[in-house]
């Protein structure tokens, strides 16, 4: 069967999401974090390109973008060609890291833009990683709030008001609002983690026999390990259900 093709934006502004392969992570280190972000501003400058938010989480990146002289294709080639390049060199590895095939979505008016970069920005939150949006060293929201380098900030800025302090208010309040929007998301088109894809995940990020051998560890490699399943996309119901660790642990990690 032929693949759907992509939608085009009339914009030219593109929420994407870009996937390591069978959920794999694609940030080891805080190094390969901040390698992703040169390699994101480097071809801002040759595709000339826009970004206006981005988040990285452990196995996949979400831009909110506008193309420039390059179509998104060729776009999406450059960062993924370099930076698995990198990774593999640093890693001696070999083969694709990432899924064969990003996913977006267009963005069309200011309405949906305001709704994705909050999307975008409270990942990490409803991830279980962090409380506030802010605490996330590895999303663009602080660029908004403090001071702007890879992000364009001022078009969201703009759409909230001419008086920049105002606009900077208004812009985090709503960002952290608590909501229900749905956007563009990493299992959108698979559905929810089967609970026996789901124990896969538990034996291969916590290096264990079984699921349930994660309560042998003690408070703290327990609670990163929790973290690290929450950004997995595994729901706190699955993971208490199949470690046996209490729901309000698996919350609080």
């Amino acid at each position: 069967m032929p693949r759907k093709a992509r939608e085009k934006s009339e914009s030219g502004i593109y929420h994407i999401i870009m996937r390591g392969i069978n959920r794999q992570t694609i940030f080891e280190e805080e190094e390969d974090q901040a390698h992703f972000l040169q390699t994101l501003g480097k071809y801002k400058e040759k595709s000339q390109y826009k970004v206006y938010a981005y988040c990285l989480m452990g196995n996949h990146v979400h831009l909110l973008l506008k193309i420039g002289i390059e179509p998104l294709e060729q776009v999406m080639r450059r960062l993924c060609g370099s930076y698995v390049y990198w990774y593999n060199t640093k890693y001696q590895r070999v083969g694709n890291l990432f899924q064969d095939r990003f996913k977006s979505e267009p963005v069309q008016d200011e309405q949906y833009f305001q709704i994705v970069q909050r999307y975008i920005h409270q990942n990490p939150v409803k991830a279980g990683l962090v409380k506030e949006v802010g605490e996330y060293k590895w999303s663009s929201y602080n660029e908004y709030v403090d001071q702007a380098g890879l992000v364009d900030v001022e078009l969201m800025l703009g759409m909230i008001s001419e008086e920049r302090e105002k606009a900077i208010r208004i812009f985090t309040e709503y960002t952290n609002e608590i909501n229900e929007d749905v956007c563009l998301d990493i299992d959108n088109e698979k559905g929810r983690i089967t609970d026996e894809e789901a124990r896969l995940i538990i034996k291969t990020v916590c290096k264990v026999k079984n699921a349930i051998d994660l309560q042998k560890f003690d408070v703290t490699t327990r609670n990163e390990y929790l973290k690290k399943l929450k950004a997995e996309h595994l729901s706190i119901r699955q993971i208490e259900r199949l470690t046996g660790i209490n729901r309000g642990i698996v919350l609080k990690a």
